[in-house]
């Protein structure tokens, strides 16, 4: 598949209604990894590390730039699927590593990354939609 591909889009404006918002989420949840609002690559490292997840501090830095750079440019539709694909198997280790022992709706359960998985894998699959660089890009090219 060549990026040309990759970034085309038949989806209409769900896609774009769906894309937005849960950038900004991942955006929102990425940021604390790295130190902001409160948070620290550190304590994340560690949180991480006492889970049993190998390379705690590497581990992080992944999750915490997936959802970073990864809600990024699913706000702007760039390299959607790509993004998407990213967050999805982020969101997947969320729920089978973090979450999964405390239930679907139990505190701290895997609702909220069951989710946001489903959410990346529809943008994944049907891509950025309308509004979006990779459709006008990819368009363009025609």
């Amino acid at each position: 598949m060549n990026i040309k591909n990759m970034m085309r889009t038949t989806a209409g404006f769900g896609m774009t209604v769906l894309r937005i918002p849960i950038g900004i989420i991942f955006i929102g949840h990425g940021l604390p990894k790295y130190g902001w609002n409160g948070g620290s690559l550190s304590g994340t490292a560690e949180f991480m590390g006492s889970l049993g997840l190998p390379f705690p501090q590497l581990m992080a830095i992944l999750a915490g730039g997936a959802e970073i750079f990864g809600g990024a440019l699913l706000v702007l539709g760039l390299f959607t699927r790509f993004a998407a694909a990213t967050l999805a198997v982020t969101m997947f280790v969320a729920i089978f590593w973090v979450h999964w022992d405390n239930g679907l709706l139990g505190s701290g359960g895997y609702q909220w990354a069951l989710a946001l998985f489903a959410a990346s894998i529809a943008l994944m699959l049907d891509g950025a939609g309308k509004l979006s660089v990779d459709q006008m890009l990819s368009s363009s090219e025609r």
